[in-house]
């Protein structure tokens, strides 16, 4: 295990350029089940969730050969099982992408309740239901255990747009018989980049980028080359410690078009940024001002699906507006136990009214105190780091594996920028 050793309050200034998107790789990894020829995935974070996602596809039977730092060819002529393994399983949420798939290709999956964060309760209820409105069974005895003769294209209507039920619903949607209309979808940079690969693949997957698709199903897919774009949560990440340090950061191949929803909403916070081409460049001249609604209202930030403000974003938009001059209320919609690392904050100086687990309200600027921290999940952990690096002193932070699992090799790369920061490996 290993922790973090910071020394606050110094500009980052650089350029950087994101991994690829987590949240795309793992269920582009659970689609190279699909086909029994060659998929070769470029741009994949080396991240511990991904290992295990690659874990599970060589349990499969899979043949995973590494071509490079971030790319693999993964080949599956014969799945010698429709079980994942329980101890691999638990370690990762998004073991439950392979239900989809597995239950495509053979017409059963057995599956141990997934693992992940901590953050509130994660209902697979969704997925269910659009794997029985394909013709899927689902029985319940300690394992899901989901069977279908044969799956035929439905008109689904999600009851909540989850990206992972959304994801595994196209998975199983593609190689149905017939057409599906999956409407209430998740439609994230993750969920496109998955279809714009199935297509790739041989799938038939219109409205792209909604809310609606329409998928006709096919009898067989083929091998196909794709590369997993940014992941625009690290973006918004580096985006917010730039700021709050009063650095200067070009972030590289940054994919401006997400940030659509995180400028306005960072715009609240008086932070903005160019876009050039590809890249977005934040300056050191920041206004770090609350912008008032009008008539002098207190603003709000809440979160919502895809294209709204993410909710992985919310935790480090709480540390950025403490250091920002005026009042805003936070309001995270999605997970009720996300903020349950206020405290420590408070603990460092901040000025923050926790209002439920949903709501914070924050009053700022503070002057951030170092201190002893503990990561409980990833983008926690995150906002953690930030807070740290703009506090005044030294900061320990233990329990990196929960930020490692979500940016890939941080430490170092923040160490580039300018930033103090030591990975040290406990005794």
């Amino acid at each position: 295990m290993y922790r973090y050793e910071i020394d606050g309050s110094y500009p980052i200034k650089g350029k950087i350029k994101p991994s690829g998107n987590k949240n795309a790789a793992l269920p582009c990894l659970a689609a190279c089940l699909l086909t029994d020829e060659a998929i070769i995935l470029n741009n994949i974070p080396d991240l511990e969730d991904v290992q295990v996602m690659i874990n599970i596809l060589e349990n499969f039977g899979s043949s995973v050969e590494r071509l490079g730092k971030n790319s693999y060819r993964i080949e599956t002529l014969n799945i010698n099982s429709f079980h994942i393994s329980e101890d691999l399983a638990k370690k990762v949420r998004a073991s439950i992408l392979f239900a989809g798939p597995v239950l495509a290709r053979l017409g059963k999956v057995v599956l141990p309740p997934p693992g992940g964060d901590i953050i509130g309760r994660r209902r697979l209820d969704t997925h269910f239901l659009a794997l029985k409105e394909l013709g899927a069974s689902i029985e319940v005895d300690g394992v899901f255990t989901i069977k279908s003769n044969k799956l035929m294209g439905s008109d689904l209507f999600l009851d909540e747009a989850s990206v992972t039920a959304t994801e595994n619903a196209i998975m199983a949607a593609v190689l149905a018989e017939g057409d599906t209309i999956l409407q209430n979808a998740a439609s994230e940079p993750h969920v496109q980049d998955l279809c714009n690969m199935l297509n790739l693949m041989g799938a038939d997957i219109k409205g792209i980028g909604s809310n609606i698709l329409t998928i006709k199903g096919v009898k067989k897919l083929h091998g196909a080359e794709f590369t997993i774009g940014p992941d625009f949560m690290e973006v918004g990440s580096f985006i917010g410690l730039a700021a709050v340090t009063h650095g200067e950061l070009e972030i590289e191949n940054a994919a401006p078009h997400h940030h659509r929803m995180t400028k306005i909403a960072f715009g609240k916070l008086g932070i903005m940024w160019e876009s050039d081409g590809t890249n977005i460049k934040v300056h050191s001249r920041q206004a770090l001002k609350v912008v008032s609604d009008m008539g002098g209202m207190i603003p709000k930030i809440d979160d919502a699906p895809w294209p709204g403000f993410p909710p992985d974003l919310t935790s480090i938009a709480l540390v950025v507006a403490t250091q920002v001059e005026g009042t805003i209320l936070l309001h995270e919609k999605m997970f009720e136990s996300r903020m349950f690392y206020v405290d420590k904050l408070i603990a460092m100086g901040a000025r923050i009214v926790l209002c439920d687990p949903h709501r914070a309200v924050i009053v700022g600027p503070s002057r951030l105190k170092g201190s002893e921290l503990v990561s409980p999940d990833v983008r926690a952990g995150m906002a953690m780091v930030i807070a740290a690096l703009c506090a005044e002193g030294s900061s320990t932070i233990h329990n990196v594996y929960q930020i490692e699992r979500g940016y890939e090799d941080i430490a170092s790369r923040l160490q580039a920028l300018g930033a103090r920061i030591k990975r040290i490996r406990n005794c």
